[in-house]
């Protein structure tokens, strides 16, 4: 009789992994639990830490770039060619070259093993790219601004990764290296003032 009840609980209850990295059992149905699972809990690299991703790092692969100067992929890409020592692949399966560079239809296709894998796809494709990333023997998936997936920055690191999401890698480039203006651009100038509004 215990065991059964003991089965029967078990079933009804989740483990919920808080933001401070501990954990606790709570019923799968309770108010809480919903709260919680509705919320951000995983965080990531702190700026001290993605600094250091950011300096170690010698090659770079932007998965879901793209040839059309209006999108994201597109002036990350730009961004990175110009102000940046990576050395840099594009990964578009429906494109044969992006800013005047060969494209690769995937990760095992690189001539080298990136450091870092950026990603510019839905939160949903997340878990198929963690996949590829591992298989890759990349070591970093940097996951761009506005894209989310929890479950997939969990997975990465249960796979051996660092995970980096919702955060766009020529902002992080650029406020390390002295290059970010408020918008996101890099002015060119170097001052002390403050501007007149």
């Amino acid at each position: 009789m215990t065991d059964t009840l003991t089965t029967e609980v078990a079933d009804t209850t989740e483990t919920v992994r808080l933001a401070n990295g501990l954990s606790c059992e709570l019923p799968a149905s309770s108010p809480l639990a919903k709260l919680l699972r509705s919320q951000r809990t995983w965080v990531g690299p702190d700026a001290k830490q993605r600094l250091r991703i950011l300096n170690a790092a010698k090659s770079v692969a932007i998965v879901g770039a793209s040839p059309n100067p209006t999108r994201s992929s597109y002036f990350v890409g730009t961004y990175l060619q110009q102000s940046s020592d990576f050395r840099l692949y594009f990964v578009n399966p429906n494109a044969a070259e992006i800013l005047g560079q060969p494209a690769y239809a995937s990760l095992k296709d690189l001539p080298e093993v990136p450091d870092i894998v950026v990603v510019f796809r839905r939160g949903s494709d997340i878990p198929q790219v963690v996949d590829e990333v591992v298989a890759a023997g990349a070591k970093t998936i940097w996951v761009q601004l506005g894209i989310w997936n929890q479950d997939a920055a969990y997975y990465g690191e249960q796979q051996g990764l660092t995970v980096v999401m919702d955060r766009c890698i020529k902002v992080e480039h650029a406020r390390f290296h002295g290059g970010l203006h408020l918008l996101g651009f890099d002015t060119g100038q170097i001052t002390s003032r403050k501007t007149i509004r």
